[in-house]
């Protein structure tokens, strides 16, 4: 029987122990930890029991010695070389034990990464292996703890293909080969709590490959990132404190395609270049409620080594970019955004990722995240790989992401990049270089298969988020239910809104001909009413209309400085009146007459009051500001959308006049009425046909107004209608019709 002894101090074995064995590691599990390949390094390190006592192993490179200190009582390890120091005490069970460590000059008393328990349970797993954990980021990644009462980091990945995986950082000298990390059973995930370190370290994984060579990864999951050109992976937790409760609770009242939704699209590290997300707060909410948008769209925030691709190329999915500042301060951006009212949606990019050899390409030795086909991985058109959305594990990676940009930041929409570029097989590829799906055809199953998930999700459980689709070519069911097959047999992808790129071409192909020329292209601005309901549609002049020798929006424009600028305004309220969300791309609402550059973003000293042409631009601005005012408080403009009773055209066939005239309807049936006229003349008593219950009209808005640069002809006065029935109606008005202008009239 052994006698009581206090709590803490050693229990050693009584004379009758069993013979002790050896307490080295032994050659196999010594070759195996020095080469970075042990799956299991806390069975051999650590503290065990054993026959004769309890056998402590340590693996500290450079060290000198390692004691074992445990109660009153320290004993020394023998040095077994290598790195390698063992001892066996003769204790009946392993006693609560530090390690202290000698290195030449230095000392340090640690806890011993390899005496925990695995940080992770069976669920975590399961779900991981099922590709069903919706908050992966909350179990992958750093992850600063307390486990076993001790405080440190976890870090855990996933890299089914690896032999070993070693944790090497700023606290280990970039040496990983002390910080060999546990294969957690047949999930793939690598796991390894590390006592004593905190937030702020720099850490990356050193992988072992399948054939076993070497490979320093960044953090798939990392939440924090170094700036760039830097790419080490940051240990990192939030203390942020939201105060938008307010705009949370009150985003779901109204779905998206039934509210007014006009949208700002902002390159954040160009808008005003050198600030940092906290000094945008202070900038861009009073900017974009000045102007009356109900949203911004931020292009893509997460971390991008090359800055060129505007943040289109990521490698890190789950931290924002470093350039400025940590992920609270963006949190602290978005907070501020919400607080004006401001909704704020984000460009997300999950079709592809760049091949940085640091990066997700071949992260463990072998196509991982990429389709293991190689014609399936490259994409055609940027030089980066698609992701494998066949498989499992990559599609709970980006369905997760999706989650956490929502959830954790608060993001309320989710516009989702190169939709088409997944959706086909065939994109981009000539015959030969694309396999048929199951069924012989070129739609990518598995890419469907993952949008119809994520949009699922992202609506089952974040109430109010939109997600939008970049999507350019006649998919059907984009915006239908995921669950309501269309004729083509597949369910709807499930999006709430998508881009109307068709829109977007005609028009900007019929704005650039010249006046005397557009009735020949009337049509490319009717066009988009044959399919207009097909879809929930965002009309949209993004960044990609403005870059790459496309010019600036005002400058696609034909004629001198004062015509291009009455084409702006005129098509500015044409498309604010048009079915469907509008966005614009920062820069284009004062009619910048340069393409957008990353390196210096809007030309904001055209606003500079001691610019000569100050005046064109800031009437131009005030123009978008009083569209937005008058749209948000006109239902008819964005109530019906999606829903053919709320429009009718009034004329749509007045090609010789280059004048479009069309009626929008709110849910209780009360109209605005858009007269587009795009020609460079005044026309006078031009007659448009009309409703007979509206009393009389009254000009709501004109582009042509002084102070918009305009020549100042307008209709003053209400307009009363007249018994004679034109175009269709019972009843119609006579207009003054300004030069390239539209006008909006709505009941006097």
């Amino acid at each position: 029987m052994t006698p009581a002894v206090p709590d803490g101090t050693p229990r050693f074995a009584p004379p009758e122990a069993e013979i002790a064995v050896s307490p080295a590691v032994d050659a196999g599990d010594r070759e195996r930890l020095l080469h970075g390949t042990h799956h299991a390094p806390h069975s051999v390190l650590g503290a065990h029991r054993v026959p004769g006592g309890v056998a402590f192993r340590a693996f500290r490179p450079y060290a000198r010695a390692v004691t074992v200190v445990s109660g009153g009582m320290t004993v020394d390890l023998h040095d077994d070389g290598d790195g390698f120091f063992s001892g066996l005490l003769p204790l009946r069970e392993v006693p609560a034990y530090r390690l202290r460590v000698m290195y030449e000059g230095t000392e340090l008393e640690t806890e011993d990464a390899y005496r925990f328990l695995p940080t992770l349970g069976e669920l975590d797993l399961h779900l991981i292996g099922e590709g069903r954990h919706e908050e992966l980021w909350t179990v992958l990644g750093a992850h600063p703890m307390t486990h076993q009462g001790v405080d440190g980091t976890r870090f855990s990945v996933w890299a089914p293909n690896a032999r070993g995986v070693r944790v090497a950082g700023s606290f280990n000298f970039w040496d990983g080969a002390g910080f060999p990390m546990r294969s957690l059973g047949s999930s793939g995930v690598w796991e390894l709590f590390v006592p004593g370190i905190g937030e702020g370290e720099l850490y990356k994984f050193e992988i072992t490959r399948p054939d076993g060579s070497k490979t320093v990864r960044a953090d798939p999951m990392a939440r924090r990132t170094e700036v760039p050109p830097a790419t080490s992976s940051i240990v990192t937790s939030s203390r942020y404190e939201w105060g938008d409760a307010q705009w949370l609770e009150r985003r779901a009242e109204v779905p998206a395609h039934r509210a007014p939704l006009s949208v700002y699209e902002v390159h954040l590290p160009s808008w005003r270049p050198g600030l940092t997300y906290r000094q945008l707060a202070d900038q861009l909410p009073a900017y974009v409620k000045d102007l009356g948008f109900t949203h911004v769209e931020l292009m893509p925030v997460a971390e991008h080594p090359f800055g060129g691709s505007w943040g289109y190329q990521v490698t890190g999915f789950y931290a924002p970019t470093a350039r400025m500042g940590t992920p609270d301060d963006f949190k602290y951006l978005v907070d501020a955004l919400h607080r004006a009212g401001i909704g704020v949606i984000m460009d997300w990019v999950p079709a592809h990722f760049p091949r940085d050899e640091w990066a997700l390409a071949e992260f463990d030795g072998r196509p991982l995240y990429e389709h293991s086909d190689p014609l399936r991985a490259a994409h055609p058109d940027w030089g980066t790989l698609e992701f494998d959305f066949g498989r499992r594990e990559v599609r709970n990676f980006l369905v997760a992401n999706a989650l956490y940009w929502c959830e954790e930041f608060h993001i309320d929409g989710l516009r989702v990049d190169a939709v088409a570029s997944m959706l086909y097989l065939d994109y981009s590829r000539e015959p030969g270089e694309w396999t048929p799906n199951e069924h012989g055809g070129r739609e990518n199953l598995d890419a469907v298969a993952f949008l119809q998930e994520m949009n699922a999700t992202v609506y089952r459980r974040v109430p109010g988020v939109v997600t939008i689709a970049e999507e350019s070519t006649a998919w059907d069911g984009v915006t239908r239910a995921t669950h309501h097959r269309g004729p083509s047999g597949f369910g709807g992808l499930g999006f709430g809104l998508k881009w109307n790129m068709g829109w977007m071409h005609d028009s900007l192909e019929y704005m650039s001909h010249e006046p005397v020329h557009r009735k020949y292209h009337h049509g490319e601005m009717t066009f988009s009413m044959v399919y207009a309901y097909s879809e929930n549609y965002v009309l949209p002049i993004s960044h990609d209309e403005v870059v790459h020798g496309k010019r600036s929006l005002v400058s696609k424009m034909p004629g001198d400085w004062w015509r291009q600028r009455a084409d702006l305004r005129a098509y500015l309220g044409f498309m604010w009146a048009h079915p469907g969300k509008q966005l614009l791309f920062m820069g284009q609402e004062f009619a910048q007459g340069a393409e957008w550059s990353e390196a210096h973003g809007p030309d904001w000293w055209l606003l500079d009051p001691h610019y000569g042409a100050e005046a064109d631009h800031r009437g131009v601005r005030d123009l978008v500001r009083d569209l937005n005012t008058v749209y948000r408080a006109t239902p008819a403009l964005w109530q019906y959308d999606t829903e053919p009773a709320g429009f009718r055209w009034v004329t749509g066939d007045a090609a010789d006049d280059n004048v479009l005239a069309f009626l929008r309807y709110d849910a209780d049936g009360s109209p605005l009425l858009a007269v587009c006229h795009f020609a460079p003349v005044v026309r006078h008593d031009y007659r448009v046909g009309v409703p007979d219950d509206v009393p009389a009209w009254h000009e709501a808005l004109n582009t042509d107004v002084a102070r918009y640069g305009g020549s100042d002809v307008t209709n003053p006065d209400p307009v009363k209608p007249e018994p004679q029935g034109w175009h269709g109606l019972p009843a119609s008005i006579r207009l003054t019709l300004p030069p390239l202008a539209t006008v909006w009239l709505r009941p006097a």
